[in-house]
Order: structure tokens, then C-alpha cells, then sequence
């Protein structure tokens, strides 16, 4: 099942044809090239982006323009990127974010 928009009314037609291969939090997923990163994760069901400092609490798609933090991850070692803007590129990889610009591994 897709979830991407492939007609828009305003935006005409998805044009976004080549996939790409990203890695989210160790897992690869396929993504259209030039697609926004949170758009990608969305369409592969990844829905939480970031937990918060004080109550740890989970936070993901709020404004979709830019202008607020919760889709927030880290992109490629930098923290703070604004996933709803960003655009996907071909091994990018992608981790949720833990507070404000640090990352808290995972222990296996």
C-alpha cells in the first residue's frame, strides 16, 4: 500500500521516479528520490521521529512546513534536521532522535 500522493490538484503529478535505498535507525528502506525524508518514512510506516527532553515523550508529522521541531531526527551524523523539508538522497541514513541534539544509542 502506498500512501503518496501521485496527482495533486495543485501540485500536478509526482515526478519523483528514480528509488532510492535510506537507513532508518539500521533498517533500509526504499524511498522516491527528492521525496521529503518524512514522506518516505510515513509511506514505510515509521511514524514516531524524535522523543522529547523532559517527559520522553514521542513526537512525529505536527506542521509539515518547517516551522515547528517535532519531525526532527538526525540526518547523516547532524542532529535537528527538520525531516518534512528535507529531501531524500540515495544512502542517506536517518535516526531517531533522542532530546534536543544528542543521540542515546541503542544498547543490543
Amino acid at each position: 500500500m502506498c500512501l503518496r500522493v501521485s496527482d495533486h490538484v495543485v501540485l500536478g503529478e509526482d515526478n519523483c521516479s528514480k528509488t532510492v535505498e535510506i537507513t532508518v535507525d539500521g533498517r533500509k528502506i526504499m524511498a522516491k528520490e527528492g521525496e521529503q525524508i518524512l514522506a518516505a518514512l510515513i509511506s514505510n510506516n515509521i511514524i514516531i521521529n524524535r522523543y522529547t527532553v523532559k517527559r520522553n515523550e514521542p513526537r512525529g508529522l505536527f506542521c509539515g512546513i518547517g516551522q515547528c521541531t517535532d519531525c526532527a531526527m538526525i540526518v547523516d551524523g547532524r542532529p535537528n534536521v527538520r525531516t518534512c523539508i528535507t529531501p531524500v538522497k540515495e544512502g542517506m541514513v536517518i535516526e531517531t532522535q533522542y532530546g534536543v541534539e544528542r543521540k542515546v544509542s541503542k544498547v543490543d
